[in-house]
């Protein structure tokens, strides 16, 4: 690559390329695959709920004119997760980028937290996200290169009351992303974070019940406004392309401002 022959527009291409986005029916998982089929990929919808995950790959297909596929799949259970890859590379023939978006939130004060919803919420956030990395990094490795976003959150960095299963996983997301991003840099593969902040998504759509805590929340960040949808996609089609090829062990926060106070 040279300064004169490198076009920076054509670094965020993915034209000729795969992605898979798991968590993918729905709220950023949905919006980061149209952008990454907006860019050229082929892309791979995921969710538990196969007929979801069809409805949303036609959507985007018809959006795009991009192949994109919906996959049923537990991102928690260890077949489910080695099926979702071996069907994606066998009809999609490769895999150039990992979205793990997949997650949960439940909120309660840590003492009346009952432990079967904290192991939950760390089995979808973090032993999801794992399994996903285990069988990237092997189809990675073999391709001598590609990325993995690691979806994150704000709260990656900073606590929230009554966040304690949810800032715990998010955080152990950072720790996963830095130790694969040294194991996959002698293959050429990366791996990075995408942290948001505050979007108006189904995982949020609860607090609208309680106006004065959403104003608390978004009075955190600077811009003091929900992130919309769209807002997410620039972010992640940088980290699963080229113009981030520099960028590995990384953690890009997209979150109005609210770890900059």
């Amino acid at each position: 690559m040279t300064e004169e022959s490198t076009n920076v527009m054509e670094q965020f291409r993915l034209d000729g390329r795969v992605a898979l986005v798991t968590g993918g029916s729905k709220g950023l998982g949905k919006s980061m695959g149209l952008g990454l089929a907006q860019a050229g990929a082929s892309v791979a919808v995921c969710s538990r709920h196969g007929d979801e995950a069809q409805a949303v790959a036609e959507e985007i297909a018809s959006a795009t004119g991009q192949k994109c596929i919906g996959v049923e799949a537990d991102v928690t259970k260890e077949d489910d997760v080695k099926s979702l890859f071996a069907k994606v590379t066998d009809e999609l023939g490769r895999l150039d980028a990992l979205i793990n978006s997949a997650g949960m939130n439940i909120r309660h004060p840590i003492d009346e937290f009952p432990l079967e919803e904290f192991r939950q919420i760390l089995d979808v956030n973090l032993t999801g996200t794992w399994l996903c990395c285990r069988e990237a990094a092997a189809i990675m490795k073999k391709q001598k290169g590609g990325s993995i976003v690691n979806v994150g959150s704000c709260l990656s960095a900073i606590g929230l009351a009554e966040r304690t299963a949810y800032c715990s996983s998010k955080a152990a997301i950072l720790g996963l992303t830095k130790t694969l991003a040294l194991e996959l840099a002698p293959f050429g593969a990366r791996c990075n974070a995408l942290c948001p902040g505050p979007f108006l998504t189904e995982i949020n759509t609860a607090l609208l019940k309680e106006p004065e805590k959403v104003k608390a929340l978004l009075a955190l960040t600077a811009l003091n406004r929900w992130a919309e949808l769209p807002e997410i996609r620039g972010a992640a089609l940088f980290l699963a392309s080229d113009a981030s090829s520099y960028m590995t062990g990384a953690a890009l926060y997209l979150d109005g401002g609210w770890t900059a106070q």
